[in-house]
């Protein structure tokens, strides 16, 4: 039977390091892009056409008509997995923000608008069905094979691109290196060449770069004694402070720390009757206790900041700089996609 929409898609596991072989066999590296996961349906009849699901099982084609006026250029009965990115016309490159307007836009006038300024790509890596015929059950080695033979076979162009996959370890480390650098790329993914897709199942791995750098502590969950997560900040040329972003839960070995230093704010704090979301994006707001911003924190943090500056995903807490002043910590500047444009 083909499939349809909604079809769960597999998912990777954070983890620090590469994992080693041991009994995963063959590895493949393939480069983490920053962007929407989707899967792509191409038409299976006369009646259907092109649809785009998110991961979470929504319909956004009739977001992305210029990804459906491109659908001619796949077969029927295929089915694709991979991420959603746009292209910031004005700025010259990837831009997270941008795939947000576009996946929020609605109306035909609308979409159409921002598919010219805001060209979408379909960043191909897995294959689950050509032809009509299911290919989940088939290992990771032989469905990369049939995608690179697709894309030649049917000399697919923008806006279908194959993510790049290499088997080199020496290679993959490299993609992690340097080519993070990079606006709109943030890690890798590491998968067994001879595992099936599993719908639902984190059998994958997936490694960000991340960069360690200071931020300012402005506020702390939980207690004086006992913080649970970190507010941080950076202030800009004029010395007003901006927040940037959380941390992740502390170990209790931190929080102990971190509690043994830290001090309530005075009035006239800079972030008084601010709120805070729970995470980046939701409207859930935390609980917290403002602090004199002036302990400097030392931070993990991977590449995805968006527009204004703060960092998508929970920075992890290293450890507290007394040896720094707040005066040399980094100063506050916007995201990149924002920086350029």
């Amino acid at each position: 039977m083909a499939l349809r929409p909604p079809v769960e898609p597999m998912l990777a596991q954070a983890v620090e390091s590469v994992p080693g072989p041991g009994g995963l066999g063959d590895l493949a590296f393939e480069q983490k892009f920053d962007g929407y996961r989707a899967l792509l349906f191409t038409p299976t009849g006369p009646d259907t056409t092109l649809q785009l699901q998110t991961r979470r099982g929504s319909l956004i084609q009739d977001q992305f008509p210029d990804l459906l006026a491109a659908a001619s250029q796949l077969p029927d009965g295929l089915v694709l997995d991979g991420e959603l990115l746009v292209w910031d016309t004005k700025a010259g490159q990837l831009s997270f923000e941008g795939l947000q307007r576009r996946t929020a836009a609605r109306g035909r006038r609308s979409t159409r608008a921002l598919a010219a300024s805001l060209p979408a790509f379909f960043i191909a890596f897995d294959v689950l069905q050509q032809d009509g015929r299911e290919l989940t059950g088939y290992p990771y080695r032989q469905r990369r094979l049939r995608l690179e033979a697709l894309f030649a076979d049917h000399r697919l162009a923008s806006p279908w691109t194959l993510c790049p996959m290499t088997t080199d370890l020496l290679k993959a480390r490299q993609w992690l290196e340097s080519w993070t650098e990079v606006s709109g790329i943030e890690g890798i993914v590491v998968k067994a060449m001879n595992q099936p897709y599993q719908p639902g199942h984190r059998g994958w791995y997936k490694l960000r770069r991340r960069d360690t750098t200071e931020a300012i502590i402005g506020a702390i969950t939980g207690t004086l004694t006992r913080p649970q997560l970190l507010l941080l900040g950076r202030r800009d040329a004029y010395g007003d402070l901006y927040s940037i972003g959380r941390t992740a839960p502390l170990r209790t070995e931190l929080a102990r720390l971190v509690g043994g230093n830290v001090t309530a704010a005075d009035l006239g704090h800079p972030w008084e009757g601010w709120q805070f979301s729970s995470a980046w994006g939701s409207r859930d707001l935390l609980k917290v206790t403002l602090v004199q911003p002036e302990l400097v924190a030392e931070i993990s943090a991977d590449t995805a900041i968006d527009r204004g500056g703060v960092f998508r995903h929970p920075v992890r807490f290293k450890r507290l700089r007394l040896d720094v002043t707040t005066e040399e910590v980094p100063l506050f500047a916007p995201g990149p996609s924002a920086a350029t444009s």
